[in-house]
């Protein structure tokens, strides 16, 4: 049971875990509040302002970057992987994420494929460099706050 107690209470765990909940759910309410509908997708969907990645990702990194220090090992391994991760959504998927639309375009053109398909392609993939901007000041913001 100790193992499990420190798991829960592990705030490197519960802060990021906490603090991607909390934008998702903003996401959810935004989209509640400008389109009159409900979409609990948001909730677990990609993409979207701000980025939740990279806001859980530099929260990580700058409390790990406050625990030991900002010139640790650990925290060079969370800040990269912060870059990786912000690359990732910024650019590589969001790159997906425009191939998506067109495909869907493409499929919806009548008599131009003929490909016929059951489900249209996700096109909401990654964030605009701003949405990535936004979630790492927040990661940021929150990460010097509960480290």
């Amino acid at each position: 049971m100790n193992d499990f107690s420190q798991f829960i209470t592990n705030k490197y765990i519960i802060v990021p875990f906490l603090l991607w909940f909390s934008i998702q759910l903003f996401k959810v309410i935004w989209d509640l509040v400008t389109t009159k509908k409900f979409n609990f997708k948001r909730i677990m969907g990609a993409g979207g302002m701000p980025s939740s990645h990279s806001a859980v990702v530099v929260a990580l990194a700058v409390m790990i970057g406050k625990a030991e220090g900002f010139g640790s090992p650990t925290f060079a391994l969370a800040l990269i992987f912060s870059f990786v991760v912000m690359y990732d959504a910024a650019g590589i998927r969001r790159a997906a994420g425009k191939q998506a639309k067109l495909l869907n375009k493409l499929i919806e053109t009548p008599g131009l494929t003929g490909v016929q398909v059951s489900e249209k392609l996700v096109e909401v993939l990654g964030h605009t460099p701003t949405q990535v901007i936004v979630g790492a000041i927040i990661g940021i913001i929150v990460g010097f706050i509960f480290a």
